[in-house]
Order: structure tokens, then sequence, then C-alpha cells
């Protein structure tokens, strides 16, 4: 090859150098956004198609009528397929598909691998097809804002862009997958926390949109639920409505904490994966084969309460189990699986499974309200209450109180049944859940993970930008350290070629003992007969005050309030000075970071 060939330029290059003569950045993300939409799209149907033709082949022959005994054997080996395929052909930890995504964006400036616009499509398509109790929906948004990450990324685009681009990804595929454009938009706002501003409006609605509209193309007109109002809400409904979100707030409570509680377990297990993939393989297995509502999904089950108008079609949900043929068994069922569901869920992640919680919300919340409207309708409880309409409102309040978005919950199961009839007691059970939930728990299931390790982004846009902030952009690891038993008269000598105003003093290990301030030596500085009488063990103080090389801005930022320092040394876990932050510097990272997000 020669010197000509070497340098010049490659045709992303000649791309990219056009792009910036004649597109500016608002049109072309605009551009991107069209084309995040329609990849999310093409996502998710190829998941779902995925996900329906194995179960499809593996179900073929069951018989509704009595249990079957696959049930124990297929979600185990789903579970071990998919730890092969993510050990051995992904490499890496694609579990928790909202969670990486929000520490994407709050550590990474929303880069996300290239890898994970295919791998977690793959791997939950294999979980939940075999029977894995957890949802394609954070998958999917994995995916989405991973396309827009690695478009954001592969023309060379700002951090600020990324994000956008990110955000786009993620409403982008929740639209695509519920066929939900103002939910893709709403849940964008919510759960991942991007501001809206007119320059991020416009391009979250174009991805979602577009993703909406080829959603249709691809899987039709129909909604996920056919859903008809046979009876209209009515004000007396009040008070079981407002019973109703409380009880999801519980619930919701349940949700979080003992799926918390799962994986904590599960993870102790991390360094036996065959007998972690055993022991949840098999609990889940057994769960299935005792409530087969809980395989897959779950969309199926809800589908019989939101379609069906009585016992008679009611009682199909108790098909394939030990409890078929026995109707009277159907509340006593529902509250089984309501309560279960959470564990097999667990199982499914904890064991090695690839899936998310947003079905297993919508599920426990869709069986929730149908449980409160059976009961209250069979104890004869003042009013009777529609238990199609209540199996709707439930769903909107789990998915309210597990994900602390109100508004998406509201608008996802307005735009999934065309109810908007319902919008008013939707707004009631969705309020009352995140009010109930948010006394025991402040943070969503997706962002307490994060929260507790301080790298979540919020919209608060100080605490955000601290959040932003990295080590690496503030700390100065230029400067001159001096042993404590130098001479005083060699310590000028070092002195008077810094140019730094710190000095720090350290052993042979580099762990600081101390510092040298140039203030206190001005009485002896300029007495030559004293250069060999004092070393710098004697002279040395302490610093005001240490910072850790992982803590987080936040703290950061106090401790100079408190203290008043102008410089203070980072050091690791073992005490060795990493560097030095300077007020000047720390404030002025700030200021940019906050004049950047306040941009439109």
């Amino acid at each position: 090859m020669t010197l000509d060939e070497a340098t010049k330029p490659t045709t992303l290059e000649r791309v990219i150098k056009w792009r910036e003569a004649h597109v500016n950045d608002r049109q072309f993300t605009l551009v991107l956004a069209f084309f995040v939409g329609f990849f999310a799209a093409v996502s998710a149907a190829m998941l779902h198609f995925m996900i329906h033709e194995i179960q499809v082949l593996l179900r073929a022959g069951f018989r509704a009528e009595s249990f079957n005994w696959l049930y124990l054997l297929f979600p185990v080996v789903g579970v071990f397929i998919t730890h092969l395929i993510i050990k051995y052909i992904v490499r890496d930890d694609i579990s928790h598909g909202i969670t990486r995504v929000l520490y994407a964006i709050a550590t990474k400036r929303s880069k996300l691998k290239r890898h994970n616009t295919w791998s977690s499509v793959v791997a939950s398509a294999v979980t939940i097809g075999f029977g894995g109790s957890v949802g394609a929906e954070a998958p999917i948004v994995l995916t989405g804002s991973a396309i827009g990450s690695n478009l954001g990324q592969l023309f060379k685009l700002d951090s600020k862009t990324l994000m956008l681009l990110v955000g786009c990804g993620a409403s982008a595929a929740i639209a695509g997958i519920f066929k939900a454009p103002i939910a893709g938009l709403v849940f964008t706002l919510e759960v991942l926390m991007v501001d809206l501003t007119m320059g991020s409006l416009l391009p979250i609605l174009i991805s979602s949109v577009t993703a909406t509209c080829f959603s249709y193309l691809f899987a039709g007109s129909s909604p996920l639920f056919d859903y008809h109002m046979d009876e209209a809400w009515e004000l007396v409904r009040v008070p079981p409505t407002i019973l109703l979100g409380i009880g999801c707030g519980f619930i919701s409570l349940y949700f979080m904490r003992l799926m918390t509680w799962c994986e904590n377990g599960f993870s102790k297990l991390s360094s036996h994966p065959y007998l972690k993939i055993l022991f949840g393989g098999m609990m889940l297995s057994t769960l299935i084969f005792f409530f087969p509502a809980l395989y897959g999904e779950g969309y199926d089950s809800l589908r019989i309460f939101i379609d069906g108008n009585g016992p008679e079609d009611w009682n199909k949900l108790l098909s394939q189990s030990l409890f078929a043929g026995h109707g009277e068994f159907l509340v006593l069922y529902v509250g089984m699986v309501i309560l279960t569901k959470v564990f097999a869920t667990s199982a499914t992640n904890g064991s090695g499974g690839c899936g998310g919680t947003f079905a297993p919300s919508l599920f426990i919340g869709g069986f929730m309200g149908f449980f409160f409207a059976r009961v209250w309708n069979i104890n004869s409880l003042g009013v009777v209450v529609p238990e199609k309409n209540f199996t709707l409102l439930g769903m909107a309040g789990v998915m309210a109180g597990v994900m602390h978005a109100p508004l998406t919950g509201i608008f996802l199961i307005a735009e999934l049944t065309g109810g908007y009839a319902l919008f008013l007691p939707l707004m009631i059970v969705s309020v009352c859940a995140y009010l109930t939930i948010s006394i025991f728990e402040p943070h969503s299931i997706y962002a307490m993970r994060l929260a507790r390790q301080g790298k979540l982004l919020t919209h608060h846009t100080d605490r955000s930008v601290l959040t932003l902030m990295n080590m690496d952009s503030v700390i100065e690891k230029d400067y001159t350290a001096v042993s404590p038993d130098l001479e005083l008269g060699k310590l000028v000598h070092v002195i008077s070629r810094s140019l730094k105003e710190y000095t720090p003093v350290c052993d042979d290990a580099g762990c600081l003992l101390g510092e040298i301030d140039i203030t206190r030596l001005r009485h002896v500085i300029f007495r030559t007969e004293l250069y060999r009488k004092f070393t710098v063990r004697q002279i040395m103080t302490e610093p005001m005050a240490l910072l850790g090389v992982n803590d987080p801005m936040e703290d950061i930022m106090q401790v100079f309030e408190r203290t008043g320092a102008r410089t203070l040394p980072v050091t690791d876990i073992d005490g060795v000075l990493v560097g030095y932050i300077s007020r000047t510097r720390l404030y002025s990272v700030y200021r940019q970071l906050v004049a950047d997000l306040s941009e439109d």
C-alpha cells in the first residue's frame, strides 16, 4: 500500500465530511431518529416472531384439559441455551437491559456496545420462547437504545446527541412493541429521565411514530388486546378504584423487594454457574408446571380476562394445569399466580436467562385487578365493578408503582386497548399506586441499583451534571511529590521549580503522608542557616480533607463547600496518591456541563 492510499479518506469519512458541510446537526439528528425508529421496529418484529415460533413448536400437541410434564423440562433447557449463547458468543453481561441503558447515560456518555444491537434479541427470544417468565420489552429497549447510540458513534456525534438518540431508541422500542407512540415518548421522559426540550421532543416523536407505523406494517393494525368496553366507568366506583390503586402500590413494593432479595440470593451462586442454572431452572419449571399461566410473557393469559365476558371464558386460564376443569378454584389460582410470578421472574433472570420486568409488572397488575374485582363482586361490597376494566386498571397501577412512571402506565394501557374512556380511573389508580410505593421506595426498579451507587441521572439539572461528571475530567495528575526525609534546602529548590500550588509528601510506596503549605514556610524559607536543620517531616501538615478515587461528585462538591479548600488530594483505597482536584477546575467543568444540558 502506498502512502497516498494509506492517507486517502475512507467512504465513511467522506460522508461525514459532506454531512458536516451540507447538513446541520439538528437536521441530521432528525434523519437518524427516523432510522432508529425503523430499525427498532424491525428488531421488535423479529423478537416477537422468534418467540412465537419457538412457543408454537414446543407446545404443539399440549392437552388443554390436563397438565403437561414437558413444562418441567423446557424452561431449564431454555436457560441453559441462553447461558451458552451469552458465555461463548456474546461474552458480556446483557442482563437488566433498561438499567444498563440508564448506566450508559449516567456514566459512559450514552455509549453502548455494538453487540447490544442484536445480542438481547437472540438471548431473550430463546429464554422467553422456552418458557422464561420474563418480558421482551427491556431487551428491545436495550436494543433500540444501542441502535441509536451506535449510529451516533458511527457519525462521531457529541455525547449530548448520543443521549438523545439513546432516548429515541428506547421510545421507538416501546412504541414499536406495543404500537403506542405516546407511551414510548412518555416512557423515555419518565423512566430514562431524558429531559423534554424543543430540541429533544421532535426526534423522539419521529422515532416513536416511525416505529409504530412500521409495526402496523409488520404485524397488522390490531391492538395487543381486543378490548371492548361493556360498562362505562361511573363516579360511584371511585372508592374501589382508589383501593385498587393502593393495593397495586403494595403489590409493587412486594414485587421490588422480593425481586431484589431473590437476585441477591442468586448472585451468591455466581461462582457456580451450572448449579445456579439447575437450581433456578428447576424452580422456574416447577412453578410453570403448577401454574402454566407463568409460561413466557403471559399476555395470552391476560387476554382471557380482557377479552372474556364471564366464568366460562375466565376458566380457560386453568387449562393445561392441575386445576383444569375446576372453575371453583379460579380466584385461588389467580391469587397464587400473583404471589409466585415474582419468584418465576427472579428464577429466570437469576439462573442466567435474559428478559425484563416490564411484562411481569403488566402481568401481575392485570391479575391483581381481576383478583380485586372478583373478590369485590363475590362478596357484594356495594357497587359491582367490571372485571375486564379492573384488569386494565391493575396493569396501569402496578406498572406505575414498579417503574415510578404513572404517565407511562396511563398512556400505555389507553393506547394498548383503545380504552380512552378509562382515562380518569387509569389516572386515579396510577397516582394512588405511585404515591403509595413512594412512601417506601423512592426509585423505580430500574433506577434503585444505580441510585445506591450514586450513578443515577435525574431530572434535577444540578444532580444530573454531578452524575455526568467523572473523575478523569477534573483530576490533575501532574504533581511533584517529595520524601518526608528531604531537607528544607532541597525542598525550597523543588518548590521554586514547581508550577503547582500543592506539594504532596509521599513515602516510597506513593502513599500520601501530608502536604507542604507554602504560606506557613514564609518565616523560614529565606533563612538559609535553617536549610539543613529541618526536614519535610517536621514542617508538613495534614490535608484539609481526603477524597477517594470512587467518591461521587456530589460528595466531592460538598467536601469543598465544607472545608473551603482550594485544592484537595485524591487517593485510592490503599492511600496511594492519585492526583489533585482544584476548586477552580471542578466548577469550570460543572458550569460547562450545565450550559450543555441547558441548550435546546
